[in-house]
């Protein structure tokens, strides 16, 4: 709890904000900046209204130094954030684990080793990193050898009970989706698959493979097939050890490629290690998954970035997986066993609750792609204003460009802002940091959503549903404009 950005205090001051001074019938508990003008209400009302979005508008700003109210619309009340709730998940993952905190991913032998044989299993033990990638396998594989490992006589297994597994984060998604992948103690490039294709006479030469910037190995846990048909584009079918595809010939074009979920992440990266360990002369046996931790020597350990550094990737490229493996990492830290995304957003709920006194904040997973999330302007704003104080969050956050009345960027505009945008169907918000022309600096969060439009859109049409696009430009637009005005209502107080 920050007894100086207390939400008792927040919230009397956002009462006063929108409130006319001459009608308040007692002083507020946090002293309000002098206002400039006409009351802010008055200009806030004209900028929503022109803005002509259906739907829900909410927003509230803050002085960062003080934790005076500026402004605000509705900040009590509950929208979904999008991917902005992934500012509040680097905040719990880094309270929790600590900003030097590192996953590990670690090869173990269970059994004795003779002449650099292995009388025993060799076991690929995740530790739920989430930027584990094929370059880091590959180098694993040829560290193995180094160690002396030149054959395997037991099994070859891979274990991701670090984590619990999940098919989808967000399972209302379009399957083929790669923003949506499966999660477990153990990914592989985000837990996607690279097909691509090439049109070769009337026919279509296909690949799935777990590319990266230094190896480009093909799958088996995946498959595809070109249909003749022109829609579904995709369709997905699961079995025991394979997702497999079909694909629209009909939609494919030339050629072309993109990355497609993953729904067995552990079998994923059990494949393409074998791979990599047989061009490094070790021979391993089909891959095996366990949740059973391994007790056993281990070989060779691979580390992940600081956290610091997966968080500040997690918010430039606003990584879902990543987002939902730090969140599953910091409830666990916590002493939780969650086993779905929403037990450990509710563990994140909690904490939120705990360190800020904040009671807006119902997130149902950690990045925001649940539509079912809700956050109170007020209450993110709340832990904005104790992270600018403890220089946590804006380090990690990438900056935000203004744009003219054309709508071009302005490279050198006179505000700064840092901040995590968030976006899903008719759904835009943005929180971060803003610093006035004179330096002031104000803590903010605006959402916008047209939640029963929302409700309507079929599954099958969720990746660009009619509309969605324009909405999402009008709700840019206010937030641009809303900015610009507190950069001035903060410069000129």
């Amino acid at each position: 709890m920050i007894d100086r950005y207390s939400r008792r205090g927040f919230i009397a001051g956002l009462g006063a904000a929108l409130m006319p001074v001459a009608v308040m019938a007692e002083a507020p508990l946090t002293s309000l900046r002098p206002q400039i003008r006409d009351e802010p209400i008055v200009g806030v009302v004209r900028l929503v209204e022109a803005a002509n979005l259906r739907g829900e508008v909410a927003f509230a700003v803050a002085d960062a130094d003080t934790g005076t109210v500026l402004e605000a619309y509705g900040g009590d009340r509950g929208l979904p954030p999008a991917s902005v709730g992934k500012a509040l998940t680097a905040l719990y993952a880094l309270n929790v684990l600590g900003a030097d905190y590192r996953f590990e991913t670690a090869l173990v032998a269970e059994g004795p080793i003779e002449n650099g044989i292995l009388n025993g299993d060799l076991v690929l033990v995740g530790g739920g990193d989430p930027l584990l990638d094929t370059d880091a396998l590959a180098t694993m594989a040829a560290n193995l050898r180094e160690a002396g490992i030149t054959e395997v006589r037991g099994a070859f297994k891979v274990y991701d009970g670090a984590l619990p597994y999940v098919f989808s984060i967000d399972p209302g998604q379009p399957d083929h989706l790669g923003y949506s992948p499966a999660i477990s103690g153990i990914s592989l490039n985000f837990n996607r698959v690279h097909f691509e294709w090439k049109k070769q006479g009337a026919s279509y030469d296909v690949t799935m493979d777990a590319r990266s910037t230094r190896y480009t190995p093909a799958v088996e846990v995946a498959s595809m097939k070109v249909e003749g048909r022109n829609l579904p584009i995709y369709t997905y079918e699961a079995s025991a050890r394979q997702d497999r595809w079909t694909v629209a010939k009909g939609a494919l074009g030339s050629d072309g490629a993109r990355w497609l979920p993953v729904r067995k992440p552990a079998l994923y990266a059990g494949d393409v290690f074998r791979t990599l360990a047989r061009s490094n002369g070790i021979v391993l046996g089909r891959t095996q998954v366990t949740r059973q931790m391994p007790n056993g020597t281990p070989l060779v350990i691979h580390q992940s970035d600081p956290l610091e550094s997966i968080l500040q990737g997690m918010l430039k490229y606003s990584t879902n997986l990543t987002a939902e493996m730090v969140g599953l990492a910091a409830s666990r830290a916590r002493g939780t066993r969650p086993q779905t995304l929403a037990e450990s957003a509710a563990e994140m709920n909690r904490w939120a609750t705990e360190t800020y006194g904040v009671t807006g904040v119902a997130m149902v997973d950690h990045s925001g792609l649940g539509g079912d999330s809700r956050v109170a302007p007020e209450d993110l704003v709340v832990a904005l204003l104790a992270a600018q104080k403890a220089g946590d969050l804006r380090p990690l956050l990438k900056k935000f460009t203004l744009a003219d009345s054309q709508g071009r960027p302005v490279k050198d505009h006179p505000i700064r802002v840092n901040a995590k945008t968030g976006t899903l169907n008719f759904v835009s918000g943005l929180g971060g940091f803003i610093t006035s022309p004179d330096g002031a600096e104000l803590a903010f969060a605006i959402f916008t959503a047209d939640i029963e439009h929302r409700a309507t859109i079929p599954r099958a049409y969720r990746e660009r549903p009619e509309g969605g696009r324009s909405w999402n430009n009008r709700s840019r637009k206010l937030q641009r404009a809303l900015i610009e005005r507190w950069g001035k209502l903060a410069g000129s107080s």
